[in-house]
């Protein structure tokens, strides 16, 4: 199995290389950052992530091509999530963790129907060295560090599939706003089904290419048009869960099968070229020790030089 998701690791770096070459161009990069830091401003549970896209394929007409694996998306994301109180946990939170993953993701259009079919390598624990991250950037603010009891206890070292799929599509809703209802599946690290519905008021996403971030649901974007101005996004979706690595059973968490997400944000671009984005997510409970959700915050930044 290891070597059958190395072997896939590496098919994806290749497949990010030639995506430059032939008929393909590089069409756009896009972030994401979120932390609970910029919401409700604890350091717990899905505290922090970073999620990046960089989109090669034909020339951009406006949306995407219909051809599936003409446009791809090299997706490169980190995570870490973490208990409660970082020093002494209660026994029943969630154990810490850390994730990084790449991927391979295209994006097609058939009809007004929107597709989104990937796969990422998920590699998880201590190996990732993100406990080690966290700790120094702790101690150069002079925050709390995790103990080294929590981070003895973390997920597991371990390389795992992921595989996510999208479909949505959008309707307008007057001149200036949109409606667009989606539905999601992921397998592998975390297996769900979930369905939701995003509502934009601006000219955020028209004639534009964005990918949703997988913590919060903000979606971000990738590649871009010449608007300015300010455009305002909500959100919400409802997900049934099945599986989740991050939440082992066999250390007797219950996993709560439904998860929901309320969303909000502000998108602004100035004639400089200038943009920035806030948004922040309601999280709801994962696991049966949860006694409440969480907000965090997502941020994006786009200086032009």
């Amino acid at each position: 199995m290891l070597k059958l998701l190395t072997a896939a690791l590496c098919a994806t770096i290749c497949l990010s290389g030639l995506a430059e070459a032939q008929d393909r161009q590089r069409l756009g990069y896009g972030r994401l950052l979120t932390n609970d830091f910029f919401g409700d401003g604890e350091d717990r549970w899905r505290t922090g992530g970073f999620q990046s896209s960089r989109v090669w394929g034909p020339a951009w007409e406006g949306m995407a091509p219909s051809g599936f694996g003409q446009l791809l998306e090299l997706r490169l994301a980190a995570e870490i999530l973490a208990p409660d109180d970082i020093r002494t946990p209660d026994p029943s939170d969630r154990p810490y963790a850390g994730a990084l993953s790449i991927g391979l993701h295209t994006h097609f259009a058939r009809g007004p129907m929107e597709y989104s079919v990937g796969g990422d390598v998920v590699f998880l624990g201590p190996q990732t060295r993100l406990d080690e991250f966290q700790d120094a950037f702790h101690d150069t603010f002079n925050i709390v560090p995790p103990s080294d009891a929590v981070r003895d206890a973390q997920i597991e070292n371990d390389i795992r599939p992921n595989l996510v799929a999208e479909a949505g599509r959008s309707f307008q809703v007057g001149k200036a706003s949109s409606l667009r209802p989606f539905v999601e599946a992921r397998a592998g690290v975390e297996t769900l089904v979930r369905a939701g519905v995003d509502f934009t008021y601006g000219g955020l996403g028209q004639g534009e290419l964005l990918v949703r971030d997988g913590v919060s649901g903000q979606r971000y974007r990738v590649v871009q048009a010449d608007w300015t101005g300010f455009s305002f996004v909500v959100g919400a979706d409802i997900a049934r869960v099945s599986d989740s690595e991050f939440l082992p059973s066999e250390r007797g968490i219950g996993l709560e099968e439904t998860r929901e997400r309320v969303r909000a944000g502000v998108m602004w671009r100035s004639e400089t070229g200038i943009s920035g984005f806030y948004g922040l997510t309601y999280l709801g409970e994962e696991f049966e020790g949860q006694d409440e959700g969480q907000i965090v915050g997502a941020i994006r930044w786009r200086v032009p030089f």
